[in-house]
């Protein structure tokens, strides 16, 4: 499969990094999952790693992706008022949001998440498309 050239897509979890985050939000996921603040995160991921069919839907799509933290999306792009989770398209330097917190959000399992990714992939622009 060809890959978009200088196209990627990033996503960014409602979380920030680092182990004690981590820590945190799985004590979270585990006890109390109604709380839990990162939608992409449930869907997408087990206990302990990222789920094995969110992986390998990801390895599937035509376009390079990138998984940051909210720290990290914030420090490497400077995005001001970005809500989290959401996802983004980074085209030739060029950061515009693909998929909203809200919508992110209202996929309530997997198999939603991977709808919402790829309906928003098959509707990039034709020239993001001429690429491939």
């Amino acid at each position: 499969m060809n890959k978009m050239n200088e196209i990627k897509l990033v996503f960014v979890y409602n979380a920030d990094s680092g182990v004690i985050n981590l820590v945190k939000d799985f004590w979270k996921k585990i006890l109390r999952p109604s709380s839990y603040e990162c939608n992409l995160c449930f869907q997408t991921f087990g206990a302990f790693s990222m789920k094995k069919d969110w992986k390998s839907f990801i390895k599937n799509l035509d376009i390079d992706s990138e998984f940051l933290h909210r720290d990290e999306f914030e420090k490497a792009y400077h995005i001001k008022n970005a809500k989290y989770p959401s996802a983004y398209i980074l085209e030739n330097g060029n950061l515009t949001l693909l998929i909203s917190a809200d919508e992110m959000n209202e996929a309530k399992s997997l198999d939603e998440m991977e709808v919402l990714v790829l309906s928003k992939v098959n509707n990039l622009s034709p020239i993001a498309k001429a690429t491939v």
